[in-house]
């Protein structure tokens, strides 16, 4: 829950990387809300069968597009692509199964879009220690 939280607290931060626990948990849980909701609006009679969206689930979408392409961003500057990388997506098919597969890479070393987002600095010695994926 905590990644879901951090990535909404950055709803339109698109500069900066983002871990692969990052994106996919925040994936999970928003796949976990959208299939809820969408029952809830069955349960109420506001699911739309023809477009496949409630009022709820329509509603929720619409909050978390922003956030959501803000992820996809930082996480493919993450794996060292640009942002307008996202936009393979419009190719059927391809693009969505070509993203899958970059934002399953690891984290690559620092960047120009930053430092590791998986290395955390000690302040107090200048060490670095690497954190787990």
């Amino acid at each position: 829950m905590e990644w879901y939280l951090t990535v909404l607290k950055k709803y339109f931060v698109f500069s900066g990387r983002a871990r692969r626990k990052e994106y996919w948990m925040f994936a999970l849980f928003n796949f976990i809300v959208s299939f809820v909701l969408s029952l809830v609006d069955m349960g109420i009679g506001s699911y739309n069968e023809i477009m496949g969206l409630g009022t709820l689930s329509g509603i929720y979408t619409l909050l978390v597009l922003i956030p959501s392409i803000a992820v996809a961003i930082r996480r493919l500057h993450d794996t060292n692509h640009s942002g307008w990388w996202l936009l393979i997506a419009l190719i059927p098919l391809l693009g969505a199964l070509f993203l899958l597969v970059v934002f399953c890479f690891d984290s690559k070393e620092d960047n120009e879009y930053g430092p590791n987002p998986k290395t955390l600095y000690d302040n107090d010695s200048g060490n670095s220690a690497t954190v787990e994926a």
